[in-house]
């Protein structure tokens, strides 16, 4: 059997009943388990069935408990979108006004099905035909399949007239990894951006890292954290406001910061208080919008840590207090932290070219419970390479940006 007979093979009474017997099973039993399961069934049935449980495995930090119900490939689940996300993307097309939104290049139909799950219809399209049997699946898995039509079919062939946005996820992993060069993106980045710009609105994941010089004029870019992991940007083009900028969203909260003003804050003197942005804020260079709010400076001008002299709570940073700010000398930071009775350090970098397990090595600490225990952050202030020490400042998550 081909790949696609396989994964067909799985959703027959047989293949569901071998699906539901692995829910539960222990990878470490894995080699005995499928020699029994060979007695009885068909051993490329019962290899595939294996498969699909690692995948569910793997998938249930992205999805959770949605992922005992659905199918993936292995690409599916490296490059699918978790549900947080993809949910949070699906509420603002809704907002914006999307009634029926065509997802290109659609993969095993993680973004589809939150559109759907958002009151969208959605016309999924991808060029391989076991990814759309798997995306298929999946809608029908979870109880969604009126609102998704699975298409096969390349993406810049297909006619999405009825279609009031687009959605564009392209690939950006070949068969050697991840790819670097835009234009080697499956569709190519240039046409992701003329399929955009020529939809009444449209959301064009690309990878975090894009220069902010590429951004194209009267589009948005967002970038999006998970859990304190920047996970994508986006650009948006349509939006009713027609807000162009940049944005950082962070979730599960979904704490919003929005600007025009990509200015940086000035520098000045280490106070009392420092502050770790976000990563989707850095990425989204409004580093300076935190540090105007809650009265801050940045340490170095170069340098995505903000100081202030007194605690602020902001959901856009993670606020310590400091106890030491120390020239860069691992001697001297050794004899501090022993003086302490620190044994216990997590150890932050931005701006060192110190690596933090390098540190940990040289600083030889006792990590023993009875031991204090200290954040390190490796970094330069006014251009010079320094040592902060603090401990979280437990200010919580209201803010004031």
């Amino acid at each position: 059997m081909d790949e696609l007979d396989t994964f067909s093979a799985l959703l027959t009474a047989e293949g569901q009943e071998l699906l539901a017997s692995l829910r539960t099973h222990d990878p470490a039993d894995e080699l005995a388990l499928a020699t029994r399961l060979r007695r009885a069934h068909d051993p490329a049935l019962v290899s595939a069935a294996l498969a699909q449980a690692r995948l569910r495995q793997r998938a249930r930090a992205k999805f959770g408990a949605d992922a005992e119900r659905m199918y993936f490939t292995p690409d599916g689940v490296e490059q699918a979108t978790r549900a947080p996300v993809a949910a949070h993307r699906a509420a603002r097309l809704r907002a914006a006004g999307a009634r029926h939104v065509a997802d290109l290049c659609c993969g095993n139909g993680a973004d589809a099905l939150a559109f759907a799950r958002a009151g969208m219809d959605v016309l999924a399209v991808d060029r391989s035909p076991l990814t759309c049997a798997v995306a298929r699946a999946n809608a029908e898995a979870l109880g969604l399949a009126d609102r998704v039509e699975v298409r096969c079919a390349d993406v810049t062939e297909v006619r999405t007239d009825g279609c009031d946005a687009l959605f564009l996820d392209p690939a950006r992993r070949g068969g050697r990894g991840r790819i670097f060069d835009p234009e080697s993106y499956s569709p190519p980045l240039s046409w992701a951006l003329r399929a955009a710009r020529a939809a009444p609105l449209a959301a064009l994941k690309v990878a975090p890292g894009i220069p902010h010089e590429a951004v194209p004029e009267n589009t948005e870019a967002e970038w999006v954290s998970d859990g304190g992991d920047v996970k994508e940007a986006v650009l948006w083009s349509g939006l009713p406001d027609g807000a162009g900028g940049v944005r950082a969203t962070l979730l599960p909260g979904g704490a919003c910061l929005h600007s025009h003003d990509r200015s940086a804050a000035a520098a000045g003197p280490v106070g009392r208080y420092l502050y770790e942005p976000d990563g989707a804020v850095v990425r989204a260079h409004l580093v300076g919008r935190v540090a105007e709010a809650i009265g801050g400076r940045l340490i170095d001008p170069t340098i995505a840590y903000v100081t202030a002299d007194a605690p602020v709570a902001t959901e856009f940073a993670t606020a310590y207090e400091l106890t030491d700010v120390l020239p860069f000398n691992v001697k001297k930071l050794r004899a501090v932290l022993r003086e302490r009775g620190i044994g216990i350090v997590t150890v932050k970098k931005r701006g060192s070219a110190v690596e933090p397990e390098e540190l940990r090595r040289k600083l030889k600490l006792t990590p023993r419970t009875d031991r204090e225990s200290c954040v390190v952050f490796l970094t330069r202030v006014d251009g010079a390479p320094s040592v902060l020490l603090g401990q979280p400042a437990g200010l919580g998550g209201s803010g004031t940006v």
